[in-house]
This record gives structure tokens, sequence and C-alpha cells, in this order.
């Protein structure tokens, strides 16, 4: 396949000078004797002396720590048994609180034209209020707390409030369906929920109280719920069970006296989910110091955000992108949240908030650019954008040609930032950098700290060939453990049976010549006909340019010992698929990458499944077609779709 490696955008000199990351390179060199002299000299430093580099975080970041590290790393056999900073004592939250003036810290809009904001004085006095009533309550370090909550301030307030006490904070969007919510927090027994009575998704309203009142008669060990009141909902808490509070109720009272719980470097933070796809989600526990040192990184060095931006992520309180943004609060940026449909109430809605807000860093998934480039959304013309430099995506792969409509339609000289990782680690293992170009589909690096490697079947490294992403050594976010894990058995099988003590992410991926990554998807999803393994990103890009195909899933089909590639479409305007756009889809395949990636079938369908964050469940398509076993996350965005697959293999 035709490499791109286009370069799309160059930091200026004076950009590169003033970067944190060089800031932080020079006191690297100073204060290590150490002589790199780019960015490539500073990452292989990082991973070849991770005891230099991950005291260097600590003390470039400036950690509030009640006690400092007696050692930064041990190693053990097993890579997930190494042990990060013993030692050392401190609370997340008291981290992210370290600015209490009147700058703002939260500003809030809702697609019902709900406003707000919040300044660092105001989130902590409400922090402080709900940490006592918390207290009062029993809560105690290690207790955890479950969030159904929209992406809003009460929320932002109730994690911190949670952590400040060492309880740990687990969440999952109040669109889940009821059992995706239960397999979830059953899991974790929660001492304390916190609810939405409602929310709204493009103009939609919907009521949950039906849902909380079935989750306090299903969660053994629930002691108390809180409810955030959303419409007029709030006023029937007569038909939930007692103990039940009201939000406002529980702020009356901030402690005078209030003192943030200092806890060991691992002490249990956030609890994520894997997928469900294969059974019940797996419940990965990430600890509190491992995750402030690795967003910080992230955020101040590859990110470059500083006290006093603002910085904005399309997300969900549930996708690990919420927590990685609001650990920005440690560097007394200014978080803009936004719940609701990112196209409601105008196509133009994240756009406009760039200019409302003053918006300098801008995050979305790449959904989100594949869509505004299919509305036709052309920015650069209609608004202002002034402030923005950076933009960043996640989520899936973001598409040569995406890159492309970033630069031709939104901004012409802004960075643009793809970055990949996931819930596992919370955080990033390819990221963006203020010191190198962009290169058209390409992240532009691997991130500090992190050995990243590809591997080919055989468990060799290789370079500009695709192979399994993988980290061969430790790395601080990794999980501390899985909840309910006690032999370690689920964690060793999720990330270290296929390359016994080396970390397989499970995505499929390629290392550039000049150090960059291409993710190509999921490694579950890759294709493999006549035995040559194809990533569907690959194929993805030559649909993308046929204007009449809105969405589109590639999967294989298994048969005698082998397996061929269906290609599934969805058209645009109630088109109907015909041999000639069948013939001229296989031929630009074919003639753009090889006969290998050239689907033996081409299918239209109704609709495509994907989770709430915007991704495809390539995975999903795959079982059911092949007539596997298939356990059906409640976190689909749409679940209906997936009957269209399951009579196709009925017909």
């Amino acid at each position: 396949m035709e490499k791109k490696s286009k370069i799309l955008w160059e930091p200026k000199e004076k950009a590169i000078a003033t970067s944190q990351i060089m800031q932080f390179l020079q006191f690297v060199n100073q204060h290590y004797q150490r002589n790199c002299q780019n960015y490539f000299d500073l990452q292989a430093w990082s991973v070849n002396h991770p005891e230099e580099f991950w005291q260097a975080i600590w003390l470039y970041m400036e950690i509030i720590a009640a006690h400092q590290p007696k050692k930064i790393f041990i190693s053990k056999e097993k890579m997930q048994d190494s042990q990060w900073f013993p030692g050392a004592k401190l609370n997340f939250a008291e981290n992210l609180l370290r600015y209490r003036d009147e700058s703002p810290a939260l500003i809030f809009r809702s697609e019902l034209g709900v406003k707000q904001t919040l300044s660092y004085q105001d989130l902590f006095q409400q922090v402080k209020a709900l940490a006592a009533w918390l207290s009062q309550q029993g809560l105690r370090a290690g207790d955890r707390v479950a969030g159904i909550m929209p992406n809003c301030p009460e929320t932002v307030v109730a994690m911190l409030a949670t952590t400040s006490l060492g309880g740990v904070w687990s969440a999952c969007s109040p669109d889940f369906g009821f059992e995706g919510i239960l397999n979830r927090f059953e899991q974790i027994q929660p001492k304390i929920l916190i609810a939405t009575s409602g929310h709204s998704y493009g103009g939609k309203i919907f009521n949950h109280l039906e849902n909380i009142r079935e989750l306090q008669n299903r969660l053994s060990g629930l002691q108390h719920t809180i409810v955030t009141p959303f419409a007029d909902f709030a006023d029937n808490l007569s038909e939930l069970s007692s103990p039940v509070s009201v939000w406002a109720d529980c702020l009356h009272d901030p402690a005078p006296d209030f003192n943030f719980t200092s806890l060991p470097f691992d002490h249990p933070l956030y609890i994520l989910y894997s997928s469900g796809t294969t059974g019940k989600p797996k419940c990965m526990v990430h600890g509190a110091g491992r995750v402030l040192l690795q967003h910080l990184k992230e955020l101040r060095l590859h990110t470059d955000l500083r006290r006093g931006d603002r910085i904005f992520f399309f997300s969900t309180c549930a996708w690990m992108m919420w927590h990685w943004l609001i650990s920005s609060l440690a560097v007394g940026a200014t978080i803009i949240l936004y719940e609701g449909n990112p196209f409601f109430p105008k196509k133009t809605t994240l756009f406009d908030l760039i200019d409302e807000c003053g918006i300098n860093i801008f995050g979305v998934g790449a959904k989100v650019i594949e869509s505004a480039e299919a509305f036709n959304l052309h920015p650069e013309k209609s608004h202002s954008l002034s402030s923005l430099r950076t933009i960043l995506t996640t989520g899936s792969p973001l598409l040569p040609k995406s890159f492309d409509y970033v630069y031709q339609k939104i901004k012409i000289d802004v960075h643009l930032s793809s970055i990949s990782g996931g819930s596992d680690i919370i955080s990033c293992f390819g990221l963006g950098n203020p010191m190198l170009p962009v290169y058209r589909g390409e992240i532009q690096c691997l991130g500090l700290g992190m050995n990243v490697k590809i591997f080919n079947e055989q468990g060799q490294s290789v370079i500009e060939e695709k192979g399994e992403l993988v980290c061969t050594t430790p790395f601080p976010s990794m999980p501390v453990y899985f909840w309910n894990d006690v032999d370690g058995e689920k964690y060793q099988q999720a990330y270290f049976d296929q390359f016994p003590g080396v970390w397989a992410h499970g995505d499929y991926a390629e290392i550039t010549a000049h150090q960059g990554l291409i993710i190509y998807g999921r490694s579950d999803a890759t294709l493999n006909p006549g035995g040559v393994r194809i990533g569907t990103a690959e194929i993805y890009q030559q649909i993308e340019k046929f204007p009449e195909i809105i969405d589109y899933l590639a999967v294989s089909k298994w048969h005698g010992g082998g397996e061929s590639i269906i290609l599934f479409i969805v058209l645009r305007d109630n088109l109907k698929l015909t041999d000639e756009l069948i013939a001229k889809l296989k031929a630009t395949i074919r003639k753009n990458t090889s006969p290998h990636h050239t689907p033996e079938k081409i299918i239209q369908a109704p609709d495509l499944p994907r989770t709430l964050n915007g991704k495809l469940i390539e995975i999903a398509v795959k079982k059911i077609i092949n007539q596997e076993s298939f356990n059906q996350p409640e976190t689909l965005l749409n679940p209906e779709s997936l009957e269209f697959f399951r009579t196709l293999i009925k017909d």
C-alpha cells in the first residue's frame, strides 16, 4: 500500500523553544547530566532509564505528597507486579485542587442551553461540602462510589469529593442500558450511588428514576443514594427507596477543618470497565499516583497544556477521556464541559463552543471529525477559531482523509494531535508532540516512558511493518489489578498470554520510518484472507473516496479453514446498492491496496453497531455472522442494528 508521509504542519522554532516538553528536556539534561538533543533522544532515555525518568516527572510536575517515595521503581519477575514509588503517600484530589482562586475551573454548556461557571474557589468549597457529607455517611478509604451522571460540574465535584476521602470512583453514562449498568456496578458493590434523575440527547428527554429504583433493589451493600435533579423528575423521589437525598441538601456544611486523606501511591482511584463483548465487563482498577503522573506527563508535555488554557474534550463520564480531561485541573487550566448531542441543536454546536468559550485545545472522537466532513461543515469560513491551537482526536484511527479535512476546512495552522491508548491504561501509547511535524495519517510519536514496539507473529520487533502493538517494560498507568481477580488470572490473560512477559494491547499498528505511529484497528478485528493480515483501516481509507457511502464495516467470514472479507456499507439518501457501485468499490480497493484486501461480498446494511463513544464494534458483527456466542454489551449506541446481521445468517 502507498505510504502516506506528507507533512501537513510543522511547529515554529519559537514554539518549540518555549514548549513545556523542551523545557522538560533541558531540566533532564541539567539534573541528570544527560545530553538529549531532540525528542527521540529524550524518549529513548525515558524508556531505558525508567527510575530517572519517572523521578524527573514527579519533581517537574511538583507532585503534592504527604510522604515522599523511598524508591522510584522496583522491578519484579512479572511485569504487572512491578512497584512504583513505594512509600509515597498523596491524595489525588488535593493535587487537582492545588489552585483555589477565582479563575474559572469549569465552564459548562448543555444542548438545552444551560450555562454554568465554577471558579477554582467555588469548586473547592463544593468538594469540601460534599466530602463532609460523604464522611458523615460513613464513606471511608477504599469504599466505592458509583455515578450515573451527565458530563456536568456536579460529576466533577462528586469524583473529587469521593477521592479526597480515599473513596474509589466509578461511573456509567446515563445512556447506558440498565443491564449494562448493573453488570458493572454489582461487581464492585458501591456504598453510595450518585445518579441524575434524567438527561437529554438530541432534544429527547429521558427519565431515569425507574432505573435508580431498580438499582437500589439490586445493588447489595448500597447504603445511600444522591439524586441530581433534571427537569421535574426529582420531584418524585418518593418513588425511590430510602435513604435518598437531593444533591443540594448534601452541600450545606463544608467542614472548616477539612483535610485530604493521604494514601499510598497505588491506592485505588478509579474503576473503569472493558467493553463486555466476551462476558461480563472486566473491572480495571487504576491507582491514584499512577493516573496523576501519567496524565500530567501527557497534558503538560505532549499536549502543552498550561495554566489558564481552556481545554475541551467531547466525552461521556464513562470514557477514559473524561478522566484524562479532568486531570487538567492539576495544571490550573479551565475545562469546558458539554453535555448532549455534538450536532444539536445545530450541526456547528461544537465549533460554536470554540469561539464562545475561547477554547485553545479542542478534543473529539475521530467519528466527530468524519461526521463534520459528511455534513459539509467548513468552520474555517464560518467561525473565527482564533483561540484554537490544538485539535485532539482519538476513539478510533483518524483516517488520512480526515487529516486533510482538518487542514483544508477547519484551520490550516492548527496542531492536529491524534492520540491512541485505552481504558486499560487510562492514557496513551501514541500522542501528539509540539516539537514535531504532523504527517498525514500518523500519530506523531510514542509517549515518553512507554517502551512501545510492534511485534510480528514470531514476537520479533519490526519497523515499517504491521503487527501487534506491545509495551515491553513496565509503566505506571497499568491497572493495579482487576476487581475480584484474586489470583490475577484475568489480568494475565488480558495482556500477557500472547507474548509472555510483554503487554499486548490488542491494536494492529505500525511504527513509521520517522518514528510515528499508525493504528490500523483492533487486532481482534484484523482480517486474515489467504494468511495475509490486514487492518480494517486500510480498506476504510479507500471507501472514504465514495461520497454516497456514509458508514462501513469490514469483517471476516470463516469457511473451510480459511476466511473471506465481507464489507457492509450504509448509503446516504435512501440509495440502493448497485452492481456498478460494487464493481467500482472492488476495483478501487484492489488498485490502491491489494487483491487480498478486496471484499468477496459487499452488502448494504441499514445501520452499523457503535459504542456510545462512536467506535465501530466490528467484533460484534464478526461473531454474529460466524455464529459464535456473543455477549451483547448494554453500552451500544444502537443495539437494534445487530438484528439485521442476526437475520442475515438465518436467510
